[in-house]
């Protein structure tokens, strides 16, 4: 002990204990003496004083959760493991494009059966509610694939739909079935005028029961088939009832659809009905229809293609807009949207439609089949015919006269400079 007390201060033993009455001491070399007490470590702080640390797993960003277990494919075995195998590099180089699906330049010759993929994979991660980024990705799809996004809409009572999502409707290529009943268009509506563009010159069903329309709204929608004749030329069937302020001019402008085969215009403000039947059968050949026609029940045209989800979607979400708050009072529910109940199946039906579908002014035709044409519709056709050569017979005797051109009027030329 002396040994170690009474050495070179230049070597540097270390410290030095000492075992005293069951107890451990240290002895102070710069003092020489053995301190009383054991000098205890100072304990290590792995953070600052004052740093606390907030368990976040479930406020993790969701983006940076699935980006951990995105690439994983989580199961369970029979014994109640989790066992995870890692996805296919077709399935992450999916993921990916669908997460960035609205930078895509174009689709164009992209393969049928990857992009229907692609399509529901954007769709499972919500990529067409987003607002801006969601509408670009849509219309990708529907320049590229057309009819295979969505073939057949309808939209039967759906004005909040139309009224929010009237772009995303009118990115929609290539419809064959349209239903806009009960939407409360009107003539100037930008939708009208929408369905008259050459991208839904596809149309063959279309429904405007009860959608507030004139004789002007059925002059601009019919210009580009009299005029150009594009547009709904083909047309085969029209749906126009419940339209009181269509007169017997506007009847006279539906000439023009040479394919149509059914028409509805019941509830509309015709004088001479029997006058626009005689029409309607001599110049385009509908006959007026005893027994209500099973083409204008709305059994038929469903919205159908791979965008279905998101219409159904829209749907939801104008619904869950227009219920009341719970907190409210019950007399301000009531009278919370518009002073009218939420959206429901039930109140989806058209009042004044079925008012006039109820009763005996039911106005529906529909074209007769070769192997059904008898009675007057067959006597009224061998009149035609013998008024024909009648005609050929006279045209031959007299001189020829100088052919006829078709004169538009004013509001024609105005409505052809508009497009």
């Amino acid at each position: 002990m002396a040994y170690y007390l009474n050495s070179d201060p230049h070597l540097d033993p270390g410290p030095i204990y000492v075992r005293e009455h069951g107890q451990l001491h240290v002895v102070d070399l710069a003092l020489e003496g053995v301190r009383s007490r054991l000098q205890r470590p100072r304990p290590f702080r792995l953070f600052p004083k004052g740093f606390s640390v907030e368990l976040c797993m479930n406020r993790e960003d969701d983006t940076a959760r699935r980006e951990k277990t995105d690439h994983f494919i989580f199961t369970y075995t029979r014994e109640g493991n989790l066992r995870y195998s890692a996805k296919s590099l077709f399935s992450l180089v999916l993921g990916f494009i669908s997460d960035n699906v609205d930078h895509i330049d174009s689709l164009i010759g992209f393969p049928e059966q990857i992009a229907e993929k692609l399509f529901s994979a954007a769709e499972a991660r919500q990529k067409f509610a987003e607002p801006g980024a969601g509408l670009r990705a849509l219309r990708k799809f529907t320049e590229a694939y057309g009819s295979l996004v969505l073939c057949s809409l309808c939209l039967r009572n759906r004005y909040l739909v139309v009224s929010e999502k009237l772009e995303e409707i009118k990115s929609f290529r290539e419809l064959t079935c349209l239903d806009l009943s009960c939407c409360k268009l009107g003539d100037d509506h930008e939708l009208l005028e929408h369905l008259t563009n050459e991208a839904l010159s596809s149309i063959t069903q279309l429904h405007l029961k009860d959608n507030c329309l004139s004789d002007a709204g059925v002059r601009k929608m019919t210009a580009p088939v009299r005029v150009m004749k594009r547009g709904l030329e083909s047309l085969t069937l029209l749906d126009l009832s419940c339209n009181p302020a269509i007169t017997d001019a506007g009847i006279g402008y539906l000439f023009s659809f040479r394919k149509l085969n059914c028409l509805d215009i019941s509830g509309t403000g015709l004088k001479d009905i029997r006058a626009v039947k005689h029409k309607l059968q001599t110049c385009i050949g509908l006959v007026h229809s005893k027994v209500p026609l099973k083409e204008f029940d709305h059994s038929n045209c469903k919205t159908e293609g791979w965008a279905d989800q998101i219409v159904l979607q829209w749907e939801r979400v104008t619904v869950e807009a227009g219920q009341p708050r719970k907190d409210m009072a019950p007399r301000k529910a009531a009278q919370y949207f518009y002073q009218k109940a939420a959206l429901t199946e039930a109140s989806r039906k058209c009042p004044l439609a079925d008012a006039h579908m109820n009763s005996s002014g039911r106005l529906q035709f529909y074209r007769e089949r070769a192997a059904d044409r008898h009675g007057p519709l067959a006597r009224h056709e061998a009149a035609l015919s013998q008024e024909s050569k009648k005609s050929k017979k006279r045209a031959s005797e007299e001189p020829q006269q100088e052919p006829k051109f078709a004169r538009l009027a004013v509001e024609d030329w105005d409505l052809l400079n508009s497009y």
